[in-house]
Order: C-alpha cells, then structure tokens, then sequence
C-alpha cells in the first residue's frame, strides 16, 4: 500500500470519530454517513478477513462502562431499523445506500453522556468452542494484516495470542488446552487498549502456551479479541 493512500486511509477514519463525537456530545446522536465511511473500510478490503468480524462499537467519551439499558437505532424516512448491542457494546452495521443517501441519524437511546463510536474488528467464536491453535494464529494474524493496512498497527507489531472475553459475573468461564488444565482467568478489559468496562478475560498467548493442538472453551465468549504488540 502507496504512502499516500496509507495517509489519506487514516486521516478518514480518524476525522469520522472526531466528528461523531463532537455530533453525539451535544445530541446523542451518530452521523450515518461517518460510521459508513469508517466500516465500509473493512468491506472493501481484498486480502483474507474469513475468519474475522468487523462491527461498529460505541464507546462512552468518558471513562467507564457503558449503560446497561443503552439501545441504537438507524431512523429512515418512515422506518426504524433497530441494531441490537451486544454485552460489549457492538452491533451488526447495515451498509444501506439509501442511509447513506439521507445521512440518516444513528440514534442512542439510554445513555449517560456523550458517546463515541469504532469500527471493532474481533474474531469470529466457533459454536462447538473448540479451536485449533492453528486456526488462532490465521485469525490474529489476518486481523494484524488488516490493522496494518488501515495504519493502526505499526510494521513492528506481532500477534502474540488471543483473548476469550466473558461477562464479569455469571459461570466462571473454563478454557483450557486439550490434555491439560484450565486457563488462568483474570479481569481486563475486552480489548488491549480499551478504558471502557472490565471483564473476566482469557489470554492464550502464542510463546509456548497455545503452540500446537486445541483450545476447548466451555462456554461461548461474548468476544474473542487478536492480542497485537
């Protein structure tokens, strides 16, 4: 990828969050056209991306957890599309040309203050909960091709292991390699990086701990996060 387009990739993504949160501070409300233009980026990509999941996120401008009850919702001229948020925030974003056309407003109903939105790319959970090692090392590595390519990631970045999100409270969660033990579980956040809410977390790191075989995880993860550094 040509030094401009890198740039030009970057400056968008980054302009559509600042406009977003200067819009939601004031009106809770999101711009469709900027979401759009920050998750149609994922849906053009041509490398491999088959074992990923790209999904908008709202995030609170402020630190801490976002609000239980906290819904979103896209307002067409005479309809609703309502985009149900998972425990962490995330939805599905409907790429609608007609949304585009009339910059639709995102609505949020339920929050506690102004709220921010990403594109969130994580990897896609099995429904058998068994995970080849192999396949763990494809899945965060395509996630560091496309982070490259979109210039949050610098050239110097490697996967080193995956994280296995689950809610703070319920069933403690249970993975482990298959032969042995279970994993250790600890409180973190979702995402390297993220300040917004803590979670119980699993991290299967690369050096030694997930070199070859099967992960078995008992329950299903509210998301499974590329561990990139």
């Amino acid at each position: 990828m040509n030094a401009p387009r890198h740039l030009a990739l970057s400056l968008a993504l980054l302009c559509a969050a600042a406009s977003v949160n200067t819009r939601a501070a004031g009106t809770e409300w999101l711009s469709y056209r900027d979401a759009y233009r920050a998750m149609i980026v994922f849906d053009k990509y041509g490398r491999p991306k088959n074992l990923l999941q790209n999904q908008i996120q709202l995030v609170p401008v402020r630190k801490g957890a976002l609000p239980e009850h906290i819904q979103l919702s896209l307002q067409l001229k005479g309809s609703t599309v309502r985009l149900p948020l998972d425990a962490i925030g995330r939805a599905v974003f409907p790429l609608l040309k007609a949304a585009f056309d009339e910059n639709a407003p995102l609505l949020i109903e339920g929050g506690a203050g102004p709220i921010n939105f990403r594109a969130r790319i994580s990897i896609v959970a099995r429904a058998d909960g068994v995970y080849d090692s192999a396949e763990l090392r494809a899945a965060c590595a395509q996630a560091l091709d496309y982070q490259r390519y979109t210039g949050v990631s610098g050239r110097a970045s490697a996967c080193v292991g995956v994280r296995f999100v689950y809610p703070r409270e319920g069933p403690a969660p249970q993975l482990r390699l298959r032969g042995e033990g279970p994993l250790p579980v600890a409180l973190g956040a979702a995402f390297p990086g993220d300040e917004h809410g803590a979670h119980r977390i699993v991290d299967l790191r690369f050096d030694g701990q997930g070199g070859a075989g099967q992960l078995l995880a008992a329950s299903p993860p509210l998301a499974i996060a590329p561990l990139i550094e």
